[in-house]
């Protein structure tokens, strides 16, 4: 009896221990259960609408002198005077530099000095001439005696005529002592100093470039090249150009020229836009950013550029489901502006994007907007390459 006893015990306790652990384990898993299930990431969203985009191309580009000449001596000499100042603005016709002139003169004066006398010796020829003349009608001299006279007469006329064309040669190798500027611009840095040996077309003796207005060189990839004559044959091609980590200032020109021919070996085509400079701000040879609009984009659907994530199968974003979960799904960008992204495939006007948070979002994660209604982007008036900075566009 005692043994049944024990054996019913065990039983009971064994029952009642088996119902606590099933009880703990239950709650354990219900615990755990509560505990895998993340709360909504608090994110910033905003709503993809419509509205105009240019298509811009940024490029670098790099100033180049509207005018520009590295002067050389024409003649054989010996600096005597540097007339300018290291980066002054010169006129045309400024004198800036002087050779030494006494050699010049000296051929100028023995060039004169041949001309007189053989001017001297063709009036007496000619006089001869008109004496041997009368004497030939008289009967005292001969035909053939005339025809010398008449013949010394023309070699020195011809002589007269040669030292003419020596002086001016004399002339102008001492004009070409004095080196003046062949238009107006900026002078460079000093390159020869008084006593200077100078060596015709060797030497060079100073650069003087013209930086108002001035060009700015830029090359851009072959694929834009039917845009690009399009516009230019349509209308003017307006570029804005900057100064590279300095976009508070921008220069407006024009694009004046498109190469014939495309580089081979980088893909790329030359292109010339001028601008006024006429604060000269900017100067030749120097980097600058260039922007110009190649066409304009009609009601795309654009979102903030915050929104677009790059990824290894390129770029995307998460957009919000009804139900508060996000899903990220892959698009296409057409071109950014101004903090914007038209968007060109993968993305509906009225939908919702998560602009920031990002990091912490998986497919399917639950969301929770940082502000009680996600902001619609604002459809601001048509953009312009020539009014605020754009962030970056199509050429990058």
């Amino acid at each position: 009896m005692k043994k049944n006893n024990s054996l019913v015990l065990a039983i009971l306790v064994t029952l009642i221990a088996g119902t606590g652990y099933w009880l703990w384990l239950s709650r354990q898993t219900a615990s755990a259960k509560t505990v895998r299930t993340p709360p909504p990431v608090p994110v910033t969203l905003a709503q993809a609408t419509t509205r105009d985009m240019p298509l811009l191309l940024e490029v670098v580009g790099r100033g180049e002198a509207y005018e520009g000449v590295t002067l050389k001596s024409r003649v054989d000499g010996q600096v005597a005077a540097v007339a300018y100042t290291e980066g002054q603005h010169v006129k045309q016709g400024d004198v800036l530099l002087r050779l030494d002139p006494a050699d010049f003169n000296a051929r100028l004066a023995q060039a004169e000095a041949n001309l007189a006398r053989d001017q001297a010796q063709l009036a007496k020829a000619q006089a001869d001439v008109g004496r041997y003349i009368a004497l030939h009608a008289r009967g005292f001299v001969s035909e053939e005696k005339v025809n010398d006279m008449r013949t010394n007469a023309a070699a020195l006329d011809a002589a007269v005529r040669a030292d003419k064309a020596a002086v001016e040669l004399a002339r102008l190798q001492l004009s070409y002592a004095t080196i003046r500027a062949p238009f107006a611009g900026v002078v460079g840095a000093r390159l020869v100093f008084p006593g200077s040996a100078v060596k015709v077309n060797d030497t060079a003796l100073a650069v003087v470039n013209r930086v108002r207005p001035l060009y700015v060189t830029f090359s851009v990839p072959e694929r834009h090249l039917p845009r690009l004559r399009a516009s230019i044959a349509a209308k003017a091609l307006k570029v804005a150009v900057t100064v590279p980590g300095d976009k508070s200032q921008r220069y407006e020109g024009e694009a004046r020229f498109l190469d014939n021919a495309v580089d081979s070996a980088s893909g790329t085509i030359q292109m010339k836009a001028i601008l006024p400079n006429q604060d000269e701000k900017l100067t030749s040879g120097q980097f600058l950013n260039v922007s110009l609009v190649l066409d304009t984009l009609s009601n795309a659907v654009v979102v903030p550029s915050e929104a677009v994530q790059q990824g290894a199968d390129g770029n995307f974003l998460f957009v919000v489901k009804e139900d508060n979960s996000v899903e990220p799904r892959k698009i296409e960008v057409l071109t950014t502006f101004e903090g914007m992204a038209a968007i060109g495939k993968g993305l509906q006007a009225g939908e919702t994007v998560v602009t920031d948070g990002q990091l912490r979002l998986t497919p399917g994660a639950k969301v929770q907007a940082k502000q009680s209604k996600p902001e619609p982007v604002g459809a601001p008036p048509n953009p312009s390459p020539l009014g605020p900075s754009p962030q970056r566009g199509e050429g990058r």
